[in-house]
């Protein structure tokens, strides 16, 4: 399951895709560490957007649609109805085409700032027969266009960015009455010592290699990275000024928040 079956939950082939860029990209992070001016996620090789893409999928498929959303106070029901969602750092499009799939009365807009794997995700979301109902469109965590959003989603990408209280205001300003951020973090403990475990290490030195650059490169360079736990994420949160904030669900690879104003 976890080296030969694509579409199981333990699926973890995708992983040595990512730990390929690290190798390939070492001299740019050494450099990195040498100027302490970081690493651009589009500065990394090729692998490294397929492979995040790989690894996380499975787990979007297994749990996005059976068990995050509905763990969401009333975001299930409004999907269902029709609803506006906004997938911000989508990358390659997993988490969007798993939601426009199971929401077909729903209206979703992924957005990233690396053109490259917003043409792979509109590619790719053709191919699942969801092409006509997902606009894929360049633009920043702190730029997207507002359009009253019930939902804006963050997957596995708070933590890259350099300013993710600034994004998380800019999100604030999209949602409409009564919307949620959810935001989709790789699973850590607040404290260093409760995270020396095989996924936390693996997580640690992807970060090392690749998070923690990514976010060093761009303003502010906050560096959420290795690893933030929930302390910090709730910091985030509220230095935005959302006033209701919970852990609404977990895996043994992510952990699962909404916010709300």
């Amino acid at each position: 399951m976890a080296f030969a079956e694509e579409g199981s939950p333990a699926f973890f082939a995708g992983a040595f895709d990512v730990v390929q860029s690290t190798y390939l990209d070492e001299p740019k992070v050494a450099e990195a560490f040498r100027t302490g001016k970081g690493v651009g996620w589009h500065e990394h090789s090729k692998c490294l957007f397929s492979g995040t893409e790989r690894f996380f999928r499975p787990g979007y498929n297994a749990n996005l649609v059976q068990n995050w959303i509905p763990s969401l106070d009333g975001v299930e029901a409004k999907l269902k109805a029709g609803a506006k969602v906004a997938d911000v750092g989508c990358g390659h499009g997993a988490s969007t085409i798993v939601m426009a799939q199971a929401y077909p009365k729903s209206q979703f807009f992924g957005f990233d700032y690396h053109t490259q794997s917003l043409d792979r995700a509109a590619s790719l979301a053709k191919e699942a027969g969801v092409g006509d109902r997902i606009v894929f469109k360049q633009a920043s965590a702190k730029d997207f266009p507002a359009n009253g959003y019930d939902l804006v989603a963050f997957f596995d990408c708070l933590h890259d960015m350099g300013d993710p209280v600034g994004a998380g205001k800019h999100v604030k300003q999209t949602l409409g009455r009564d919307g949620a951020w959810m935001i989709v973090e790789p699973f850590a403990h607040d404290n260093l010592k409760d995270n020396l475990n095989p996924v936390g290490r693996v997580f640690y030195g992807a970060s090392t290699f690749i998070c923690t650059p990514a976010s060093l490169s761009q303003e502010v360079a906050l560096g959420l990275g290795a690893q933030a736990g929930e302390r910090r994420l709730r910091q985030v949160a509220t230095e935005v000024g959302f006033t209701h904030f919970r852990r609404a669900a977990e895996t043994p690879f992510n952990m699962i928040f909404e916010a709300r104003a």
